[in-house]
């Protein structure tokens, strides 16, 4: 397969990226399926999102100058098709928009048609 049509075709939709850093999501695939967690990290250009507590493998770091080895717990990132946001009701739901008058979007569940509250903004 051409490799340039696959970054062409990836590139229409990380644009559009649903998901939002601080989400609860239910993992719907792979060996954690059933488990909830919260996002903490977006990789848009890999269609990707990295949930905490979810997707853990154990890193084993080689002792150098001075220090010790290591096995280093990492959580590793997931695919899109892998998860599910979590509406208000604790059930597995899907995004959608709904155009405001103002002309702005607001993100909604489909299930449901209520409003996803936003986030707040995360002090550093």
């Amino acid at each position: 397969m051409d490799l340039t049509r696959l970054r062409v075709s990836h590139q229409k939709y990380y644009k559009n990226m649903k998901f939002k850093k601080g989400d609860q999501v239910l993992i719907t695939g792979g060996k954690d399926k059933g488990r909830k967690g919260e996002i903490i990290r977006i990789l848009p250009k890999a269609m990707k999102v990295v949930v905490r507590g979810i997707n853990l493998y154990t890193r084993h770091v080689k002792p150098s100058a001075g220090k010790s080895g290591e096995k280093k717990v990492i959580e590793r990132p997931l695919l899109l098709a892998k998860i599910a946001i979590i509406n208000e009701k604790g059930q597995a739901d899907r995004i959608g928009y709904q155009i405001n008058k103002d002309g702005s979007k607001t993100r909604i569940y489909k299930k449901t048609g209520t409003v996803i509250k936003a986030h707040e903004q995360i002090k550093k």
